[in-house]
């Protein structure tokens, strides 16, 4: 009788799909892909990552390109610290290992930015060091499988499994296609929902689809609402030139650029969001007309920005203000959050209807 793993690996052979960086001689592009797939669904990381590689193909070139331009290639990602210490740890491996990614899951994770999934994934993968990974989708996939009950966002948890994986990792010739095997079967039978057991190689011992409880696995503790902050984001125009600002490089989105306005204690309205303006770039806005209402959810709260027109200014940037007037065709070369991107393509469009 076959084993599991020898099941799970006839499975992947056959069902695995064609991505970029699988089978990708070097290790940098297995690492870029591992760094951009945290927290990103493959569709959506296939496209960055093919661009990121044309523009940053090697380590040294990340480590020497200015942040603003990773930043920028990264833009609609999202959580972009991962671009940040994506970049940091490029210029580590080109100042401490000459250039060469080190080959150990433990030499990996004292990198900024890789954690022990990741350096186990580039680790198996591109070194064949048999060291398990326990993502969402291997915990979904044996939470099921064993019928356990813990908590797999917690790092005990993820340990425990590790362990137990270790030893079926250590039997198997190809520890890379056994942790991407995993992987894959979470990705694509072991849903998170309407799981597709007929196609999967391990049911008939699976725990869950014996006794019928896919859909309790993994556990998951009540969730937690997350807070709503407020913003307003006003369009102000000026002899063809939009007025922008830019963030501080410390904080959330450091050295984005957005349209002037800001965080509010409550939904802004017209004379909130002038108020804002003044405060922050010295401008007195006039005729603000509301334009909409954008939501974006972030990893720890949802944010509310109320976007304004203004009809009209008057005065001059404050000295110290990081603001600067900017021609539309200038935009595309700037790096926006996805919900200041997403509000500048608003306000811009309601200027171009034309008027009842």
């Amino acid at each position: 009788m076959r084993s599991w793993s020898q099941a799970l690996l006839c499975w992947y052979a056959a069902h695995r799909r064609d991505l970029p960086w699988r089978g990708h001689p070097d290790p940098y592009a297995v690492w870029v892909s591992e760094i951009m797939l945290q927290q990103t669904r493959v569709t959506a990381a296939r496209p960055y990552f093919e661009r990121f590689l044309r523009r940053f193909p090697t380590v040294d070139t990340l480590a020497a390109a200015p942040v603003a331009d990773v930043l920028k290639h990264w833009e609609g990602l999202g959580y972009y610290s991962r671009a940040r210490n994506l970049q940091t740890a490029a210029r580590e491996i080109v100042a401490r290992h000459s250039s060469r990614i080190p080959a150990s899951a433990a030499a990996l994770a004292q990198l900024p930015g890789i954690g022990p999934y990741t350096a186990a994934a580039i680790a198996s993968i591109c070194f064949h060091e048999p060291v398990p990974v326990v993502d969402g989708n291997v915990a979904r996939v044996f939470s099921r499988y064993l019928g356990w009950t813990d908590d797999f966002r917690k790092l005990p948890a993820r340990r425990k499994l590790a362990v137990w994986l270790q030893p079926h990792i250590m039997a198997v010739a190809c520890p890379g296609d056994f942790n991407q095997a995993m992987m894959e079967l979470g990705a694509l039978a072991c849903l998170p929902h309407t799981p597709l057991c007929d196609q999967c190689p391990l049911a008939t011992a699976c725990h869950a689809h014996c006794t019928g409880t896919q859909e309790k696995f993994p556990v998951r503790p009540a969730h937690k609402s997350v807070p709503t902050r407020h913003a307003c984001a006003v369009v102000i125009r000026r002899r063809g030139r939009l007025l922008l600002v830019q963030r501080r490089e410390q904080g959330l989105l450091g050295g984005f650029w957005e349209l002037p306005g800001g965080e509010t204690k409550r939904k802004p309205d017209a004379r909130t969001a002038a108020t804002a303006v003044k405060s922050q770039t010295g401008l007195i806005v006039s005729d603000l007309s509301a334009n909409g209402m954008i939501e974006h959810v972030f990893s720890h709260f949802r944010l509310q920005l109320v976007l304004f027109a203004a009809g009209g200014s008057a005065g001059r940037l404050r000295a110290n203000a990081r603001a600067r007037w900017v021609h539309a065709a200038a935009l595309v070369h700037l790096l926006f959050s996805t919900a200041h991107r997403r509000a500048l393509q608003l306000c811009i469009a309601a200027t171009r209807k034309p008027r009842q």
